[in-house]
């Protein structure tokens, strides 16, 4: 069994950044694949970065390339999504995600997820 506690969101003005973290814990998390996903009001939940259990493969949906990085900490547990130059789009609540094996994109695919954590880009 893995848990998953996010933290980092926020309020934050359009351009600003955030950081958002999620702590892992479980007998075997640091082999697990993890993932970031959002989910806007009224919309499906949409995925935003994934990441290999080796830290080494990183994936990205278009809304966050060139925007967002994904990365993570074996040692200390945890994943990372840095969020730059954020836009009021960009709002939503931010979900990790984690799967045994190989990295997905698609959210079907992630057996453990965290309760989310709330950002809000104002413009």
């Amino acid at each position: 069994q893995v848990q998953l506690v996010e933290s980092g969101g926020g309020l934050v003005q359009a351009g600003g950044s955030l950081r958002l973290a999620c702590a892992v814990s479980g007998r075997t998390s640091n082999t697990y694949a993890m993932g970031w996903f959002r989910q806007a009001p009224g919309k499906e939940r949409e995925f935003v970065a994934a990441i290999s259990w080796s830290g080494r493969t990183t994936y990205y949906g278009d809304s966050g390339k060139g925007r967002f990085t994904i990365s993570r900490d074996n040692a200390k547990n945890t994943v990372a999504l840095q969020m730059n130059s954020l836009a009021p789009e960009d709002t939503g609540v931010y979900y990790c995600a984690g799967r045994p094996g190989t990295t997905a994109t698609n959210d079907d695919s992630y057996n453990y997820w965290g309760q989310g954590t709330q950002v809000t880009v104002s413009s």
